[in-house]
């Protein structure tokens, strides 16, 4: 399977750089990341809150089939411009690593398809360095082919 998801680690910078780009039209993209029925879809997790404004917040949850969380995580946004770029911390509860921050923008590139650029910072090399050490980059790539399969569907609805 080809990896679409793009991510560049540089030595000794407590940065990722993450680059996807999708046969989908930048509206469209956006939304997949703002409107909590697609985020659920894509993201297979329970979005419990999701203010798209400066100073919103969300929150997301993902059960197992018995009902206990495995995985909480929430957030703040410090800048929202609709279809151009979403800054925001991202925090996972009950885990080692520390709030990080996220610089999401989108691109138009024609009007079928659109690109996403990932920049998150970590509060260290360390962290980053152990983040690359879990399944993250496999994991974020399967997420970004749920969310081209599942948002080409929604373009294709009349």
């Amino acid at each position: 399977m080809e990896v679409k998801t793009k991510i560049h680690a540089e030595d000794g910078k407590q940065e990722l750089l993450i680059t996807r780009e999708f046969d989908l039209p930048l509206e469209l993209l956006f939304k997949a990341y703002t409107e909590p029925e697609i985020v659920e879809q894509w993201m297979g997790t329970k979005v419990l809150q999701l203010e798209n404004k400066k100073h919103g917040s969300y929150q997301f949850e993902t059960s197992d089939a018995k009902g206990n969380v495995v995985f909480k995580a929430n957030g703040v946004m410090a800048e929202f411009v609709s279809n151009q770029k979403i800054t925001r911390t991202f925090e996972m509860e009950n885990t080692p690593f520390a709030v990080q921050l996220e610089f999401l923008v989108f691109e138009k590139l024609t009007d079928d398809t659109s690109k996403l650029t990932m920049q998150i910072v970590y509060k260290s090399v360390a962290l980053r360095d152990q983040m690359l050490q879990l399944p993250f980059a496999q994991g974020l790539n399967m997420a970004h082919n749920r969310l081209q399969d599942f948002v080409s569907q929604l373009k294709n609805t009349p």
